[in-house]
């Protein structure tokens, strides 16, 4: 029934949030028309979770190791506004997409439906 999931980031700066998932992540991406690109992302998970307060979404971007994963993103020139955190689920930071704002980044210490992190 459901075949995949389209996420949208809502950009005060959109050419330069689209050139960081371009040029810097490097997701495949095909122009949509207009210079309107929309990016291949890799497989992903959905979880559900009781709301501490509002309910909210959040948008984490996966990897298998955490440090080394930032440590070339800084290489590229990303910023990293905070450490990286341990929790009983995984371990996380936070990046800066230039003209959006932060996105969230883990190592997931919990099983996964996702073969590359099974």
């Amino acid at each position: 029934m459901i075949a995949g999931a389209h996420t949208i980031l809502f950009a005060e700066d959109a050419e330069a949030a689209r050139a960081f998932f371009r040029d810097v992540l490097e997701l495949d991406a095909i122009d949509a028309g207009d210079g309107w690109l929309i990016f291949e992302l890799p497989p992903g998970e959905l979880a559900c979770h009781p709301a501490e307060g509002e309910a909210h979404t959040e948008l984490y971007l996966m990897c298998q190791d955490v440090e080394a994963t930032r440590a070339a993103l800084e290489d590229r020139g990303v910023a990293f506004p905070a450490p990286i955190g341990d929790a009983p689920w995984g371990r996380l930071t936070r990046f800066v997409v230039p003209g959006y704002g932060e996105l969230g980044l883990y190592e997931p210490r919990h099983p996964s439906p996702l073969a590359e992190f099974g």
